[in-house]
């Protein structure tokens, strides 16, 4: 079993888009009436897009982002911004 650090980097920056797809994905929770960061929470967790409502076709948006890009990004803002 290899013990060395894998080094992980995504070089594309698309956090302009992941940023809109978020909150139109949020706003498309709170219409619904859902708990918007429970159940995005429930999706980056599980990868199970039933997390995320098929309203305003934010399930299809969602889908759209890799998932480990996106937890990239959200790691990166909440250490730096």
């Amino acid at each position: 079993m290899d013990h060395n650090t894998i080094k992980f980097s995504v070089p594309v920056d698309n956090s302009a888009e992941m940023k809109q797809i978020l909150t139109e994905v949020y706003r498309s929770l709170t219409e619904k009436g859902y708990n918007p960061i429970n159940q995005i929470v429930g999706y980056l967790l599980s990868e199970d897009p039933t997390y995320i409502t098929n309203h305003n076709n934010a399930r299809s948006l969602i889908c759209k982002l890799d998932r480990d890009e996106l937890l990239q990004e959200l790691v990166r803002h909440y250490l730096f911004d």
